[in-house]
């Protein structure tokens, strides 16, 4: 393919010999006023699919290795789905009031958009998601703030994409194996282009998502399938982005962030999300309940880690609440940019929970939406399911809810005891959250 840069031939060599790649780092750490970011949103990949949350078969050592030297967030929120979730983490809103699916409002203001204020360079890598898969002018990357974008502009679930880059159609492929590489050389391209300045990268992956699949230099490794091929394949090169980081000297004045848009999909769709080898593509949410589309712990609950080496405290593990929600204000508190005064933000700034040791977060509640339908509400360690909700994704295989269900998340993560009997207040008390949720989220009677 034409759009295909030379591939590093370390990339080869290493991978070829079963190798993570380290660098070499550089003595000169680059210092800019304002720190950089690197956003890393894979998508669908389930909390239990990184060595560091668990998983028994698939191996992240250079993942793990970034939890290490960072901050480990057990307790993290995305959206139930892939295009609310890009809309929500790009704008802080809840994806009821930014255009409520695989569209963000072209009026919305955008991380890109809010640090571009203070000079950034912004880009976007990957998969787009909120012009409803196709090009439409006002709300693609390059009209929501980036500077510079490749990638797709919606999913890969038939097998085949056709890239971009900025407003210019290139070619189509049915190769996924190619993907995460391809965007990985973008993505490194993009920081070393801009080491000498502050910069904005949001490196949105099309993997794991269906239809997955792996390089020849991956494929038939791990010990999860080919969906553990994948996902060791984005582990290797989330260690490429870190590694070029440090050799850089730009690693003591930079965030990355690395998650996921939502939690696996591995319900009813197995039967049709099968390779041509006849492997399944699904990863996992053990222990939480459900998987992508539920208002269950694991379609919104997914991994996180923040790294900033000598900014963030090292090997440090929180179980505080923090959403995807909450990246726009604490960028902004970190730049030095002004947040948007003209609407509401469903976000807080976490400066000092990621930076602090000892700091709680700034985040006590949840709201947890499907198809723009208030499903549930959380509240400290306290979640309430909303009987009798209409739209949900069948997928799932989650039975409806007929009556409230309450779960203590802090001593049943799996949600697997109903204490709406023993504890009437709190249902209530909860209700009454649902009750009075902003009116443009929804209103709930009892």
């Amino acid at each position: 393919m034409g759009i295909i840069k030379k591939i590093n031939p370390l990339y080869t060599a290493a991978v070829s010999a079963g190798l993570a790649v380290c660098y070499p780092v550089s003595a000169n750490d680059s210092k800019h006023e304002r720190p950089n970011f690197i956003v890393i949103f894979a998508d669908d990949q389930g909390y239990n699919d990184l060595g560091c949350f668990g998983s028994e078969n698939i191996k992240t050592p250079c993942i793990d290795k970034m939890a290490r030297e960072g901050l480990m967030l057990t307790t993290f929120y995305a959206q139930p789905v892939s295009g609310p979730s890009r809309g929500a983490i790009l704008t802080g809103r809840y994806p009821t009031r930014i255009g409520g699916g695989w569209i963000t409002n072209s009026s919305e203001i955008t991380i890109a958009e809010m640090l571009k204020t203070r000079g950034y360079r912004t880009g976007c890598i990957g998969k787009w998601d909120i012009s409803q898969r196709k090009f439409q002018a006002g709300i693609i990357p390059n009209d929501q703030g980036f500077d510079y974008y490749f990638g797709t502009l919606g999913a890969n679930d038939r097998g085949i994409v056709k890239f971009y880059r900025n407003k210019e159609a290139l070619e189509e492929t049915n190769d996924m194996s190619i993907l995460t590489s391809l965007y990985t050389e973008e993505a490194m391209n993009f920081i070393t282009e801009n080491k000498d300045t502050s910069f904005f990268l949001y490196l949105a992956h099309s993997m794991p998502h269906v239809k997955i699949d792996a390089s020849k230099n991956f494929k038939g490794k791990s010990a999860g399938e080919l969906f553990g091929d994948v996902v060791e394949e984005i582990d290797w090169n989330v260690g490429r982005i870190l590694d070029l980081v440090k050799n850089l000297g730009i690693d003591k004045n930079t965030f990355v962030i690395y998650t996921s848009d939502n939690g696996p999909w591995s319900g009813l769709e197995n039967n049709f999300r099968k390779t041509h080898q006849g492997q399944l593509a699904t990863g996992s949410a053990k222990p939480l309940r459900s998987s992508k589309g539920s208002p269950y712990e694991g379609g919104f609950r997914v991994p996180c880690i923040f790294w900033a080496p000598g900014k963030i405290p090292a090997g440090i593990v929180k179980k505080d609440i923090m959403a995807t929600l909450d990246i726009l204000p604490t960028f902004a508190k970190l730049a030095g940019a002004k947040i948007p005064d003209d609407r509401v933000l469903d976000g807080f700034d976490q400066s000092d929970f990621i930076m602090k040791a000892t700091s709680r977060s700034a985040r006590s509640f949840f709201y947890y939406h499907v198809k723009g339908e208030l499903h549930a509400v959380r509240l400290g360690k306290w979640k309430l399911l909303i009987p009798d909700r209409t739209r949900n994704f069948a997928y799932t295989q989650d039975a409806a809810v007929k009556t409230p269900e309450l779960y203590d998340l802090e001593n049943d993560i799996s949600e697997n005891i109903n204490l709406a009997d023993k504890y009437p207040k709190i249902v209530k008390r909860l209700f009454k959250m649902a009750k009075n949720a902003p009116e443009d989220l929804e209103a709930f009677t009892l």
